[in-house]
């Protein structure tokens, strides 16, 4: 089946007959009415008035069509053989193989780099928002990492989170940083927190050795995400919960969670959402090759083989994901989580992590008109994107 990506921005638009899967239920022979690129009205059956164009999902998608909000991934590095740190370019090829995909809105992650690059980077994204409205801003995955759990950064660049630092990088951005990854133990983490949180970013832990008391301390300090859980940190002890359980027990806590059976076994996908409901955002932490071939690329400075849709740097150490958000929606049902948790990790949860759930995650009146539409095996039929992000 032929994807297609359209804008839902003008004009009215009426899908019907399908089964809306949206903020956490499930309705069955449901439509929407979108105008002008918000969402206008939903209900079921075929009460639905006449507009510009109607899309009958059983035609468009199969019996047993499925229609979600659309997809908000808070953690991607690229895609399409292009990755984001490369420029404007390399984020729209990237941003558009996604789309295909149901990701219509995206944070932009950036690999660890010497500091005045990732400021020119940063500096880039938010000059580029004001005219690609798919993108939500930056997300900083380094420099403010544990070496003993940097996982595919270099650690030649790798450093404490000195306030000043984090100070540039924030005014870099001009309100566009969304999120900040870091490891509360180094030296500044904590002050780091607040000073990401003050900013009005949401401030994660993540590639990180830090104990129960320290993630404790951390989300006492303002952070409410933790980065890829499992993955790059600490793992759980039976006498030391590390910082997956500690978040897991803090309602004020996202977790992140890459569902391609690589970073996490199914049980484990699972695990996550059991421990934390309503509370996972499925990422896809996707480099370069998500969306093309094995081969050698690079993530930042390092080298990256993939081979079997796997990436790893020269070290052996997994270099983020060839996932795309309709495999990771795939994998987490297969694993047996329910397709209404399923999509709402990958649309409200992430969209309320970073402050616009507001607008995105859910097909209600008021929010812009995203959606993607499935067929009964969540393959991608159509993807609509509606209006821009208010500010």
């Amino acid at each position: 089946m032929t994807v297609r990506t359209e804008s839902s921005a003008q004009g009215s638009l009426v899908i019907h007959s399908a089964r809306i899967v949206s903020g956490g239920s499930v309705v069955d022979d449901g439509w929407v009415r979108f105008e002008n690129g918000s969402v206008a009205a939903r209900g079921t059956g075929s009460d639905w008035a006449p507009a510009d164009a109607v899309v009958d999902a059983r035609e468009a998608a199969g019996e047993g069509a499925i229609l979600t909000p659309g997809f908000v991934d808070i953690h991607s590095h690229g895609g399409a053989g292009a990755a984001f740190d490369d420029g404007v370019d390399a984020i729209r090829t990237a941003r558009a193989m996604h789309r295909a995909h149901g990701t219509t809105r995206a944070v932009v992650s950036l690999i660890t780099a010497p500091l005045d690059e990732l400021v020119e980077r940063v500096g880039m994204v938010a000059d580029l928002m004001r005219t690609d409205q798919d993108l939500l801003g930056s997300h900083l995955e380094g420099p403010f990492l544990d070496p003993g759990h940097m996982g595919a950064h270099d650690p030649g660049l790798l450093r404490a989170p000195a306030a000043a630092d984090v100070q540039r990088l924030l005014d870099a951005g001009r309100g566009t940083v969304r999120q900040v990854t870091v490891a509360p133990e180094l030296d500044g983490g904590l002050e780091a927190i607040r000073l990401i949180v003050a900013a009005g970013s949401a401030a994660a832990v993540g590639h990180t050795d830090a104990d129960d008391d320290t993630m404790r301390a951390a989300f006492d300090a303002g952070a409410t995400i933790l980065t890829h859980a499992f993955n790059a940190m600490r793992p759980v002890h039976h006498r030391d919960p590390g910082p997956v359980l500690t978040a897991a027990h803090d309602e004020r806590v996202t977790l992140e969670a890459i569902a391609d059976n690589i970073h996490l076994h199914p049980h484990v996908i699972k695990l996550v959402f059991d421990e934390a409901p309503g509370r996972v955002a499925l990422v896809t932490d996707a480099m370069a090759a998500a969306g093309s071939a094995d081969g050698d690329y690079m993530l930042g400075s390092l080298h990256v083989t993939v081979l079997d849709g796997v990436a790893r740097v020269d070290s052996g150490s997994i270099a983020g994901s060839t996932l795309t958000q309709d495999v990771a929606l795939r994998r987490a049902v297969e694993a047996r989580v329910p397709l209404a948790d399923a999509v709402l990790a990958l649309t409200r949860t992430p969209a309320r992590a970073i402050g616009v759930a507001d607008q995105l995650g859910e097909l209600e009146p008021g929010r812009l008109a995203d959606a993607v539409l499935l067929t009964a095996e969540l393959d991608v039929a159509t993807v609509w994107t509606g209006a821009p992000l208010r500010r």
